[in-house]
């Protein structure tokens, strides 16, 4: 068994230079955002921390801090109001610029279907980061786009069919967020046109009623789901830990697994978003199903000193040439900057230790790290 402790030192050398694609991330704000705005962003909970603390008073605040305040020429011991005061003074638009670019991602694959109006576009994207850029479309968004101008139930099936089709023309995947608008124990079979009709006919009385346009209908978010099967492009579902929107105990990915079975020849890849705390469950699932994939992106900034183990655990089970990066950044370039530095330093911990004891050579380290970095999701999203 090797103890060469400079072969551990030269993985983390050479996973650091490993090129990274996060695959499912969203825009950043271009305004400088006030302390509850960043409190907010920085955190699933909707709700203000407790009289005299903060959402920097967690793991992943304590990352913000001591990681990206050098990268604003602050010491890593200063104040979130230091930093924050720093932030200002710099501007958002430098700030964009430092924390993407010290991210050094390669491409984005940018989920637009969540406040697009109040966060950077993908061109948008691709200026400030100096990354690729590529959209990963919404299902259900474009549902609530398609029921604002649609004239019937009737119409619905054919009307969402064309406007999905229109809005992947130019896209490299589809996501859906079924976790929080119904559950992941969602009926598997292919619902008929019929009962898509029908239902599509209640949710429009429904939004004419109350003036309200959010799919929630289990049926219509089925049928969203299979026509994003048909277009054969990869197909994100939120998995696990997320806002108070979802019920966790419904977001375990094994409750999918007729809808896998199902689908299994269908041609089209499954990509299990963040999955903690389900992540030994998704590397099952991708383990066994030829057509799924799985990542542990949000935890990781949300777990900070402890992301290695996440990372670890999460590939127990799952095949190295089924594992992804990505960090789920929504609204603050911290997140894309900490889930970066977070996922290197926590993969080349995993694997030189994997060195270290035998498990592993330099070689088979870095093959692993450029799939999870960015080659399975060259491979899968047909990235080029």
């Amino acid at each position: 068994m090797s103890t060469d402790i400079s072969a551990g030192r030269a993985c983390r050398d050479l996973i650091d230079a490993v090129e990274l694609i996060d695959h499912h991330c969203h825009g950043v704000i271009t305004g400088h955002p006030t302390a509850a705005v960043f409190d907010d962003l920085m955190t699933e909970s909707p709700w203000p921390a407790p009289a005299g603390t903060s959402g920097w008073d967690s793991q992943v605040g304590l990352a913000i801090r001591r990681r990206c305040a050098p990268a604003l020429d602050l010491s890593p011991d200063r104040s979130p109001a230091d930093y924050l005061a720093r932030r200002a003074e710099l501007g958002a638009g430098e700030v964009n610029r430092r924390l993407l670019g010290a991210a050094r991602l390669h491409t984005l694959l940018l989920d637009t279907g969540y406040r697009g109006d109040d966060i950077l576009d993908v061109p948008g994207m691709a200026e400030v980061s100096g990354a690729e850029a590529h959209e990963i479309v919404r299902l259900e968004a474009v549902a609530e786009q398609v029921a604002a101008v649609v004239g019937s139930g009737a119409g619905y099936p054919e009307a969402y069919r064309a406007a999905l089709a229109s809005a992947t023309a130019d896209a490299v995947g589809l996501k859906s967020i079924v976790a929080y608008r119904y559950g992941l124990d969602f009926a598997p079979g292919r619902p008929s046109e019929a009962k898509v009709a029908e239902r599509a006919a209640a949710w429009l009385d429904e939004i004419a009623r109350t003036g309200v346009v959010r799919l929630t209908d289990p049926v219509l978010l089925r049928f969203g789901i299979w026509c994003g099967v048909d277009l054969a492009l990869p197909l994100q579902f939120h998995v696990g830990y997320g806002d108070a929107d979802v019920d966790l105990v419904r977001c375990n990915p094994l409750l999918m697994s007729a809808w896998l079975k199902a689908t299994r020849e269908s041609g089209t890849s499954v990509m299990l978003l963040h999955c903690y705390p389900y992540h030994r469950e998704a590397g099952y699932l991708a383990q066994v199903y030829p057509h799924v994939y799985c990542d542990v992106g949000l935890a990781i900034n949300y777990t900070g000193a402890r992301s290695a183990a996440v990372i670890a655990e999460s590939l127990e089970l799952t095949p190295f040439h089924k594992a992804l990066f990505s960090t789920d950044t929504f609204g603050l370039p911290e997140l894309y900057y900490v889930g970066a530095q977070l996922f290197r330093q926590g993969l080349a911990e995993t694997l030189a230790e994997w060195i270290d004891r035998g498990h592993a050579s330099v070689a088979d380290a870095v093959r692993i790290a450029e799939l999870i970095g960015n080659g399975n999701a060259r491979r899968v999203y047909q990235l080029g």
